[in-house]
């Protein structure tokens, strides 16, 4: 197991792709679907930064539905299918597809900030 250099991160598709230590790329970073770990297991990097906030789940809430409606709208009018094959198919695949696209978007979000450096912000001490 190799372990890259602290300071140079992983690209952040690839850790939203592998769902990996935004540092090392070696760790994983949820405990089961989307639970997130206390720190990365290969490096030892602290995820207590870690604030994604609502954003991913506002993400996959536009693209899947865009995608699902999208899907619905070819489904009935470019073939016709009947109710029931709507109520099978979304039914089944949009929490499917949820899931997964938010497991991706939380783990973007995650290397994003963590190769931004970004921070809550504070006001200065100074003046």
């Amino acid at each position: 197991m190799v372990v890259q250099s602290h300071t140079q991160s992983v690209s952040p598709l690839v850790t939203a792709v592998t769902c990996r230590c935004p540092r090392c790329g070696t760790g994983k970073l949820f405990v089961n679907v989307l639970n997130m770990r206390d720190k990365c297991d290969a490096c030892g990097l602290d995820y207590k930064f870690v604030d994604t906030g609502d954003g991913p789940a506002v993400f996959a809430i536009f693209i899947l539905g865009f995608l699902c409606i999208g899907g619905a709208l070819i489904a009935e009018f470019k073939f016709g299918v009947p109710w029931w094959v709507h109520v099978l198919l979304w039914g089944i695949l949009t929490p499917l597809l949820g899931v997964l696209l938010l497991r991706f978007l939380k783990a973007l979000l995650i290397a994003l900030q963590f190769k931004n450096k970004a921070e809550e912000g504070r006001l200065s001490e100074e003046g």
